[in-house]
């Protein structure tokens, strides 16, 4: 079990005015980016993700897209991997994030592979690169790991939470 914060204000709006059935929104929500077998339950703010991925980094983008939606605050991962890929360096957790940005600290033996950046105001793909892997040149990478929740390396908003892949 892992809880991850998120900005509760920051993300897209899917729910509609009064909607009894937030996690239906969220399914589809998910399956909207391609992901299935994740089962939803809301409790106020907090999303709990429980079902299985394929692999690690569709556990770790169910769980983003899930969190990074206006009005969740926690998404609490209890997502099984299928298929798991190796473990990456250590340190490479996802954080418990705030406003800002985060090194990934937090968790650790979670099963995930990236960590996380919550996008402040100023912030662009190649300024999160430079900051996190010392090279601004290697936004792509973060981009890459972002797809398809992302589908232009410009479009990034703060409040957003980010998968920042090990370093290639």
């Amino acid at each position: 079990m892992n809880i991850i914060d998120f900005v509760k204000n920051a993300g897209e709006k899917i729910f509609k005015p009064g909607e009894a059935r937030r996690e239906s929104a969220i399914e589809k929500h998910l399956a909207k980016y391609g992901i299935s077998g994740i089962e939803v339950e809301v409790d106020g703010d907090k999303a709990t993700l429980t079902g299985t991925a394929a692999d690690t980094a569709t556990r770790e983008k169910a769980v983003l897209i899930a969190g990074n939606i206006d009005g969740i605050a926690n998404v609490e991962d209890r997502i099984r991997v299928t298929n798991p890929t190796p473990a990456p360096a250590a340190g490479a957790t996802p954080a418990a994030t705030t406003a800002s940005a985060q090194s990934s600290t937090t968790a650790s033996g979670n099963g995930w592979q990236s960590r996380t950046y919550t996008v402040k105001s100023g912030d662009s793909l190649s300024k999160i690169a430079k900051e996190m892997y010392g090279d601004a040149s290697k936004y792509p990478q973060i981009f890459e790991a972002n797809k398809p929740m992302l589908s232009d390396p410009d479009k990034i908003y703060p409040g957003q939470v980010l998968r920042v892949p090990p370093e290639r």
